[in-house]
């Protein structure tokens, strides 16, 4: 199967676009990722107050997509954990330069600023920590630059 019977093109822009063109896809990755959500419940109380049936569409489409994957919490029988794969945690740099362009160019929330600018001034420094954690956290790889310090990134919404 060629990649342009699945895509409007093999254009990577395209591709991208469409697997993360929709407004809450990238939004329940950075709650994943950078707030440290991993179930549906916690994901509702988002601040930008997604609605239940477009949530289970999107986790359904991102665990489909390779990005996340999700068991049963074994505390909890009714409880789905989400957790991200390897290609879920690589989107990191992505979210973070989005972060950046977004503060640098357009009015953002108080509470949001000091995160972007530890974003930026930590460069690729804490992105591999970052990275090192979310490893360590969904995918149970250790590694010496994890530090508990950084997840979730943002300490409270």
């Amino acid at each position: 199967m060629k990649n342009t019977d699945i895509h409007r093109s093999d254009c990577p822009m395209n591709i991208g676009v469409e697997l993360f063109g929709d407004k809450w896809s990238l939004l329940i990755i950075r709650d994943i990722m950078l707030i440290g959500k991993r179930s549906f419940g916690e994901f509702l109380k988002s601040r930008e107050k997604i609605a239940s049936n477009i949530l289970t569409d999107r986790l359904n489409r991102l665990e489909e997509i390779g990005i996340l994957t999700k068991k049963q919490d074994s505390n909890h029988k009714q409880r789905i954990i989400y957790s991200l794969t390897e290609k879920g945690i690589s989107l990191l740099p992505m979210l973070v330069e989005l972060g950046i362009w977004s503060t640098d160019h357009n009015t953002v929330g108080d509470f949001f600023i000091p995160y972007t600018k530890k974003l930026k001034e930590g460069g690729k420094e804490l992105q591999k920590k970052l990275i090192a954690n979310l490893r360590k956290e969904h995918l149970g790889i250790e590694s010496d630059l994890a530090d508990e310090l950084f997840v979730p990134f943002f300490s409270q919404e």
